[in-house]
């Protein structure tokens, strides 16, 4: 298994609509285990392919909080066939939205068909906190983040903020890179 890197925010390849998995096999099955090993190292509770830079339908999750309680699922070609009108709110995060948090309204329940491992069809229902999370990794594979789900000024800054950070990191990258020319230059 291997560490991938996920993507953050500005990146545009976060609102990419992710395609559909033809067929489960030995690259798919891969994919599965590094993003699993990837999210627990992050650490997070879901991960979408999309967010390792991945365009395809896929997403692990495990709400467990401590190793013993991990039961991970691995979601192929999700979908939720339906949800409940009811609402819950839950202060949500992202992994591509680093250390920026806020509450976003969902539906309290849900019923998600998708593909396991061996590429059998399977359906469950989720509520609670699990809805949460499977709304919020399905949002990931139509090119969404749970930011579009806040206010557009709330939205707007985020996207401001992450924008400016992203461009200092490129000044910074820029300016270690020239120094490093100029040390090479005086050595030689």
């Amino acid at each position: 298994m291997a560490l991938l890197p996920i993507i953050t925010l500005p990146d545009p390849r976060l609102r990419k609509v992710s395609q559909p998995v033809e067929r489960v096999d030995a690259e798919i099955l891969q994919l599965l285990d590094d993003m699993l090993e990837t999210m627990y190292e992050a650490p997070g509770v879901g991960l979408a392919a999309i967010q390792v830079a991945v365009a395809k339908r896929i997403v692990v999750i495990d709400p467990g909080k401590t190793e013993e309680e991990r039961s991970p699922l691995f979601l192929i070609n999700p979908e939720i066939i339906w949800a409940s009108e009811e609402l819950s709110s839950y202060n949500e995060g992202c992994l591509s939205v680093p250390d920026y948090f806020d509450d976003v309204k969902r539906p309290a329940r849900v019923r998600v068909r998708h593909l396991d491992r061996a590429g059998e069809r399977q359906e469950f229902d989720a509520d609670g906190f699990l809805a949460t999370v499977v709304q919020h990794e399905l949002e990931h594979l139509e090119g969404g983040l749970f930011i579009d789900n806040l206010s557009r000024l709330k939205r707007e800054r985020v996207v401001k903020k992450f924008t400016k950070a992203a461009r200092m990191d490129e000044i910074v990258a820029q300016r270690r890179a020239d120094a490093a020319r100029q040390s090479e230059d005086v050595e030689a």
